[in-house]
């Protein structure tokens, strides 16, 4: 129906919104990722600017592939094995990939250590596998992530090695 024979008072929504809103309820941190390509097609000047705001003070980008990333460039500075793939096996399973998830109903919750973050660490295994250079915040999603994977590859040899809760 062409647009002038449409009635005035009904409106569409945009193609994007619904997907935005499909993929931010899915959890998968696929909307992190394409929600910055949505708006793509209109691109300004602003842009630039708000690029540059989106990504780490390393330079990957501030969102769950971009954490994963860092990660494993210090990883591989500290010899800590883990594949992205397992990583973000572990961190769908966890957290869904929401840096600020906590765990208030377990036995860790129970005992007063809830688990916290990307990959749900507790604060003493967070501190006592916490890699130097990253932040000493249980939620920073990098640092997160990098003591977790130095917590499982001691234990089970490498976060890839990890299927279940650990």
């Amino acid at each position: 129906m062409p647009a002038a024979a449409m009635p005035a008072a009904r409106t569409r929504r945009p193609r994007t919104s619904r997907l935005a809103r499909i993929l931010a309820v899915a959890g998968t941190g696929a909307a992190v990722v394409a929600l910055p390509l949505l708006g793509a097609g209109t691109a300004s000047a602003a842009s630039a600017a708000t690029s540059t705001a989106a990504t780490t003070v390393a330079g990957y980008p501030n969102n769950l592939d971009g954490w994963i990333r860092e990660s494993l460039a210090i990883m591989a500075e500290r010899g800590i094995p883990g594949s992205y793939d397992g990583i973000y096996r572990n961190i769908m399973r966890e957290s869904s990939g929401n840096p600020l998830a906590i765990n208030l109903w377990d036995s860790n919750a129970a005992a007063g250590t809830p688990s916290k973050g990307l990959l749900q660490v507790i604060d003493p295994t967070f501190a006592a596998y916490h890699v130097p250079g990253t932040s000493f915040d249980p939620f920073d999603p990098v640092a997160n992530i990098t003591a977790a994977c130095n917590y499982a590859a001691d234990r089970y040899g490498s976060i890839d090695n990890v299927f279940g809760a650990y």
